[in-house]
């Protein structure tokens, strides 16, 4: 089995970057397999707890925002030629930020479940002791003159691991604090030499990337599971889900006005000058003016025009139903409430 203990940094950076979330699948998957534990100091429970409404918000508005004021500087200031275009573009990203911040959530979600179901452990008086006098003695991670207690606790919690450990075990230390643990001087990959002991036998990794230590540990386990994660589902961009509204808009536009001309047709509505009003004050359902006749015409030959006749129907129930589905779908996307299909 692989124990690893995972620094609160590693869990930020995955809870706000999308690219990580086939690592974190695949961490998941071990896991239920029996093939690695989490050890999760208490203080990685707390930070994460701490940190992860930042995590949201940065997510969702830092980049976002720069967007915005770029959009404004546009909009104010550029050019006619090849301004909508660019402004489409921003949007789009704009809008796929957004995404990102929904992603955050997700994997918040998923990553606190990790931790409350890994191996929880306490930080023990001991462990304190020693983490203190780490600090006195100014070994790593003390040894930029900084309080880094919190980083000291983890190295003591590993190297009570590594006490523990039977035969069978792996045992990795995963971090992206190179500045405090790695030996920046020679190689960044490394442990620091106050801290290499800890990995100078077999078994005992430090890693400044979970996929490494996954994959080192089950090449073969990782590489069946590979196909699994080779499809990514990317989302639609915000012009793609506006495009596919506008032709479902325009789609459902027409069924109706071609059953308003049937009424007409039929003598059900009745070819006005002016529309009459019902005792209660109300115009009339039963009517339609002559302007308002050649207004519905002219628009659906413009629909014609546009969608093409063969993209009109006929539509049987089935198809009808799947038609206002979507579209209430992906007007509930961009902010409206669903059944929202008002054309």
């Amino acid at each position: 089995m692989l124990r690893i203990l995972i620094d609160t940094c590693v869990w930020l950076d995955i809870a706000k970057d999308y690219r990580h979330l086939k690592t974190l699948d695949v961490l998941i998957d071990l896991i239920s397999d029996g093939e690695v534990e989490l050890v999760v100091p208490q203080q990685t429970l707390d930070e994460f707890e701490r940190n992860k409404g930042r995590i949201v918000q940065e997510t969702s508005q830092g980049i976002s925002a720069v967007f915005k004021r770029v959009s404004d500087a546009i909009r104010e200031h550029g050019g006619e030629e090849g301004r909508d275009t660019l402004l489409k573009q921003l949007g789009d990203m704009d809008y796929r930020i957004g995404k990102q911040g929904q992603y955050a959530n997700f994997n918040i979600d998923r990553i606190e479940k990790l931790l409350t179901d890994g191996a929880i452990v306490q930080t023990s008086d001991n462990v304190i002791i020693r983490a203190a006098q780490r600090a006195i003695d100014k070994l790593c991670p003390f040894h930029k003159n900084k309080n880094s207690m919190a980083d000291a606790v983890l190295v003591e919690i590993y190297r009570d691991m590594l006490a523990g450990r039977d035969d069978e075990e792996h045992l990795a230390f995963v971090t992206h604090n190179k500045h405090d643990f790695s030996n920046m001087k020679a190689n960044e990959r490394a442990p620091h030499p106050d801290i290499a002991e800890l990995f100078a036998t077999e078994g005992s990794t430090y890693a400044l990337a979970l996929g490494e230590v996954l994959n080192a540990y089950a090449p073969a386990w990782m590489e069946e599971l590979k196909w699994e994660f080779e499809f990514e589902e990317n989302p639609r961009s915000l012009s793609e889900i506006l495009e596919a509204e506008h032709l479902l808009f325009r789609q459902v536009w027409y069924n109706r006005h071609l059953n308003l001309m049937f009424r007409v047709e039929c003598g059900e509505i009745e070819i006005v000058d002016e529309l009459g009003k019902t005792e209660k004050g109300h115009y009339r359902q039963d009517q339609i003016t002559r302007g308002t006749l050649e207004a519905a015409l002219a628009a659906g030959e413009r629909t014609r025009n546009e969608v093409g006749e063969e993209n009109l129907g006929p539509w049987d129930d089935f198809e009808w139903g799947m038609l206002n589905g979507k579209l209430s779908a992906l007007r509930w996307v961009t902010g409206s409430e669903w059944d929202f299909l008002d054309t």
